[in-house]
């Protein structure tokens, strides 16, 4: 059994989504620490074919506390705001429709915290593809918040009994093959290829958050790009 584990992040680049179709259990890492600055509430979308941040607000949002425990401010009012943002710079994108509901039907639930708004997202996306990935969330089962790092991470894998474990790239640094690998466990990292779609204009804007990937692109032509990567 394939397993990734990942902290939440709403509608996230498509590189996160090839990590979770590489797979076949999904882990949402949402009781560790909070990083601020960081993507979990974040991320880019396309305004006048550039790169625009958006930002969900976040009340006490500190690296003193877990994701899980961050809650989102006044969401129900942001929505209304983004939502303006995302008609007057997707309305005529050919997905449009499907896509402005299925965030309609993540943004205007009830969501107390960030890992839940996250994590409605991703399972948004999922289901939509029809992508057959199983998604939990670390809060709900293994019960090992007293490791860290590597250590925590290899006690998810073998409580999971899985013998692959997949992570991005850019953590090649935080783990040892030698380790995983007395236990049982292979140790893979995941590179995104080059990903590109047509947007409005011949100049591509790259490593947007999924919510682009969705306007411009059916289910079938996205599932194409989650196979677009390579295991090293």
């Amino acid at each position: 059994m394939k397993l990734a584990i990942m902290q939440p992040y709403f509608f996230p680049y498509i590189g996160y989504y090839q990590l979770l179709h590489a797979v076949d259990k999904f882990v949402i890492y949402d009781d560790v620490n909070f990083i601020k600055r960081g993507w979990i509430n974040r991320n880019n979308i396309l305004i006048n074919n550039k790169p625009s941040l958006f930002t969900i607000p976040l009340t006490g949002a500190s690296q003193n506390k877990l994701i899980k425990e961050v809650t989102v401010t006044d969401l129900e009012k942001w929505s209304n705001t983004f939502f303006k943002t995302i008609e007057q710079s997707y309305k005529k994108a050919p997905f449009y429709n499907a896509t402005i509901s299925i965030l309609k039907n993540v943004l205007y639930s009830e969501h107390q915290n960030i890992a839940d708004l996250c994590y409605a997202s991703l399972v948004a996306v999922v289901e939509y593809l029809g992508l057959t990935t199983q998604i939990i969330r670390s809060s709900a089962i293994y019960n090992n918040q007293e490791l860290k790092g590597q250590a925590r991470i290899l006690d998810i894998c073998l409580q999971e009994n899985s013998k692959v474990y997949i992570n991005p790239k850019g953590g090649m640094d935080l783990y040892n093959k030698e380790i995983f690998e007395k236990e049982g466990v292979k140790l893979q990292f995941i590179q995104s290829l080059d990903v590109r779609y047509k947007q409005y204009t011949s100049e591509f804007v790259p490593w947007l958050s999924m919510i682009d990937v969705l306007m411009f692109n059916s289910p079938a032509e996205i599932k194409i790009m989650l196979d677009k990567y390579e295991l090293i």
